[in-house]
């Protein structure tokens, strides 16, 4: 019996279902079906239209539209195609993302029964398995995907592949009494059950309705809406206040919106979700080629960030098949004939486990010749032993394998023997392994007990490896298992992971509600390095109470059971072999068996981060150069020191070669990675204003050492802005001075290199701005290469300040956490 299972009493659940052995009448299962509903996952449909329109809301979108608008009020077509074109691409991208992502319910449906043999009237019929009501009796034979949670009425036995559900690793055998879940597959024999749940009511459905509920917003939508909401206030703002102070000196209205239009067009990031977006599909090209296909782009954001992976044991750091272990002889000769005893009396055609495992065992297949296997009887629950007869050219016997205690008291053995017998078992059963006797009949007509087989599901070869570069990479894993306590811990004993592994329920309680759990089960959650006798609620509770503790998860599965949790999970990982349903609700997709695969994303995915930041940085820092440098200029010269055709070329130049980022050359942080708002706007904010004083000195180069008249004037400052903005890149494309960093990919360099190039022929040509003098736009470069290094001094000291606050800052609270006592012991010391 399963460690899930409980015997009930049969008469009372007919009582209670108002039914009995002989079913419903077709009158009572119509009420019924209008009273329960269909046997069916439901869910609420949006429609596609509803869905699309929802990327056109929020604080980026609502910058663009705004854009957008003015452009068509002041009849600006070019402004208003590009900006348009940017928004209904952003919007493309999220609204296919989340077409795919919405699949996770459909696979889950896809896992139910279609039919099911219901007996109605006093007759069997096959009806369609959406029409089962609570009370019907159903027949389950071998093959059949069990159509409603049941119990098992009559019959010998049903041998249960729940593994999709429960995560146990071998089918389950069940007798009348049991229980069988909705989803699961019978195996073996045949009984009748009558129906106690059925829809969203069944172990299977409440499952679903986790996964539908699952999920939360990604840390990179977080920091795309902090940054949209500052760089709005920035934007509008100083609009604002030169719209009212412009106003007040008299300047025409048409002129001043225009101009402010077009001004916030260049300011606002309207191609920072699209950059984002390019950059995380690339990447996602990248960890294809890795074996690692991303469902989700914002996954390759999280997995930067984690700090913790919950990791499924069956088939996910374990093989999911038996081997054998060190066997104990008894009257054997040695332990390759206690392994072919037990393969004679096996039969690889049934497919059983246990089975496949001792012949797997058997290396040379000739040992076998004869041999002749003339008849077999397979396991069965009530005998719990198969047995074999033999026979061969001068004699006939049996052999016989299966539970120990069974054929020990078949082979009649007592004293020493079976005490070493029974302490033998008890060890393998504090490892987490499970034991096989075998015997052979003698000539009297007795057995022979040959010795004990252990059996057990290995790790996977490159699991272990796996788990040592997570923690080198500052990610804790934690086991998580339908199994047995003792099972979780020998396996993580043999992985080299922490044994502090506890029954999910010690942690949980009976509630598994995350809302309702109190600080000291969090901790303990927290603290554990495994979870053992784990159903799909206590997953999905786990992610999120660690989530609500701070940490960014990631959880590897590969069934139904485990498709809630992948969904919450900030990064939810598939493996190799996964259900369907497993699949739909992951980020992340491993299309190669095992878990190596995983380190690789988190590298590629910390480096991809590494460039959203640059980008992310340059990106604020540029639109506080811009912006706050022309209200200024506007405010305290009283001239447009840019005209509407310079700031449109300048978002061009700006913006479009600035998408090679996604190419970029980048540290590779040896810690996880994540959005710190504060940190992101203190540094753009010091080189955005940085970036003003700069421009403001080019400003006073131009008119008072060159004298520039003012349409000169407003050449050289948009060189300067050029100019300026792309070496700003090199600066925020590293916490590390500019020089040590790894080198710029060739199409970032070229790219920047393309529009400098094009910047300065345009100045020096005159087209469609007035020219300046070569060596004048050779002094614009030297400027801005000496304001380059002037820049990178103050990021390095902005950086090593706010790394000294936040080691101050981890220090004091670690003290604060300390006992007072031994505190002030520390100090007398």
């Amino acid at each position: 019996m399963g460690k899930h299972e409980s015997t009930q009493d049969i008469n009372k659940i007919f009582k209670d279902l108002n039914s009995s052995s002989k079913g419903l009448t077709s009158p009572e299962a119509r009420i019924r079906l209008d009273k329960y509903g269909q046997n069916a996952l439901k869910t609420e449909t949006v429609s596609p239209l509803k869905k699309l329109l929802s990327y056109f809301w929020g604080p980026i979108p609502w910058m663009i539209e705004a854009a957008a608008l003015l452009s068509l009020i002041v009849q600006d077509w070019v402004d208003f195609s590009i900006i348009m074109v940017l928004l209904i691409f952003n919007a493309a991208i999220g609204f296919w993302e989340e077409a795919k992502a919405s699949n996770a319910l459909d696979a889950l449906k896809n896992q139910m029964a279609l039919k099911a043999r219901v007996q109605r009237d006093g007759l069997w019929n096959e009806i369609d398995a959406t029409n089962l009501v609570p009370g019907d009796i159903v027949r389950i034979r071998l093959g059949d995907v069990i159509p409603a949670d049941v119990v098992l009425t009559e019959g010998e036995y049903l041998s249960v592949d729940q593994s999709a559900l429960t995560g146990e690793s071998l089918p389950v055998n069940k007798k009348s009494g049991n229980e069988a879940f909705s989803g699961s597959v019978a195996k073996q024999g045949e009984m009748e059950a009558v129906v106690t749940a059925t829809g969203a009511e069944t172990f299977f459905g409440r499952t679903a309705k986790l996964v539908e509920s699952a999920g939360t917003a990604s840390h990179f939508q977080k920091a795309v809406m902090k940054v949209g909401d500052f760089l709005i206030f920035v934007a509008i703002g100083l609009a604002m206040i030169l719209v009212v102070t412009e106003l007040l000196r008299g300047e025409p209205l048409i002129k001043l919106i225009q101009f402010v239009l077009i001004l916030v067009v260049a300011s606002i990031p309207v191609a920072m979700p699209a950059v984002l977006s390019v950059t995380m599909a690339l990447g996602a090209l990248s960890l294809s080629k890795k074996k690692a296909i991303v469902s989700k782009l914002q996954a390759i954001e999280e997995m930067a960030g984690i700090d913790i992976l919950c990791s499924d044991k069956t088939g996910t750091l374990t093989k999911n098949q038996l081997d054998l272990g060190e066997p104990i002889i008894f009257s054997a000769p040695d332990k390759d004939n206690l392994i072919f005893m037990a393969a004679l009396a096996s039969k690889e055609e049934n497919g059983d486990a246990i089975d496949l495992a001792v012949l797997k065992g058997i290396a040379d297949k000739s040992i076998f010749t004869g041999y002749k296997q003339t008849s077999f009887s397979p396991f069965d629950p009530i005998r719990k032993r198969t047995e074999g007869s033999i026979t061969t050219e001068n004699s006939q016997f049996k052999v016989t394998k299966g539970a120990p205690q069974v054929i020990l008291d078949l082979a009649k053995i007592t004293g020493p023997d079976r005490e070493r017998a029974d302490s033998a078992i008890n060890d393998f059963a504090a490892k987490g392994f499970r034991s096989l006797g075998v015997a052979k009949s003698n000539e009297t007509g007795g057995w022979d007990f040959l010795g004990i087989l252990s059996l057990f599901d290995p790790p996977r070869d490159d699991s272990k490896e796996t788990i040592a570069q997570a923690v080198k990479h500052g990610i804790q894993v934690k086991m998580v298992t339908g199994d047995d306590t003792a099972i979780g811990r020998e396996t993580a004993g043999q992985l080299g992971m922490g044994t502090n592994m506890h029954p999910v329920s010690e942690l949980l309680g009976e509630n598994a509600d995350p809302a309702h759990l109190t600080s000291t089960q969090s901790e303990m959650i927290e603290q554990a390095d495994g979870f053992a006798r784990v159903f799909p609620e206590h997953k999905y509770a786990i992610v999120k109470a660690l989530q609500e503790r701070g940490h960014i998860v990631a959880m590897t599965g590969d069934g139904v059971n485990d498709a809630p949790a992948l969904k919450q999970a900030d990064a939810g990982i598939a493996v190799s072999g996964a259900t369907d349903a497993a699949r739909a609700a992951a980020d992340l997709i491993l299309t190669e068996p095992g878990l190596s695969v995983i380190i690789k994303a988190v590298e590629e995915a910390r480096r991809i981060f590494e460039r959203m930041m640059s980008y992310t940085i340059y990106r604020i820092a540029m639109t506080i150069d811009i912006m706050a440098f022309v209200v200024l200029a506007m405010l305290v010269f009283d001239f447009y020191p840019l005209t509407a055709v310079m700031i449109i070329m300048l978002a061009l130049l700006d913006d479009i070669p600035i998408m090679t980022i996604a190419y970029d050359n980048t540290w590779l942080d040896p810690k996880p990675v994540r959005w710190q708002m504060g940190r992101v706007l203190g540094i753009s904010s010091i080189l955005g204003f940085l970036a003003v004083i700069e421009t403001f000195g080019m400003l006073w180069l131009g008119r008072d050492i060159f004298h520039y008249p003012v349409e000169q004037l407003q050449t050289m400052l948009f060189l300067q802005l050029v100019a300026g903005g792309h070496l700003m890149l090199f600066v925020t494309r590293t916490k590390k001075a500019f020089w040590k960093s790894p080198y710029p990919a060739p199409k970032l360099f070229w790219a920047i290199i393309g529009t400098q190039l094009f910047a300065a022929f345009i100045c020096g040509m005159g087209w469609l701005v007035p020219a300046i003098p070569w060596i004048h736009i050779l002094w614009v470069w030297v400027y801005n290469l000496v304001w380059m290094v002037v820049q990178d001094i103050f990021k390095l000291a902005a950086y090593r300040m706010m790394d000294n606050k936040a080691e101050h800052n981890q220090g004091f609270i670690k003290i604060a956490n300390e006992p007072i006592f031994s505190r002030f012991s520390h100090h007398r010391k």
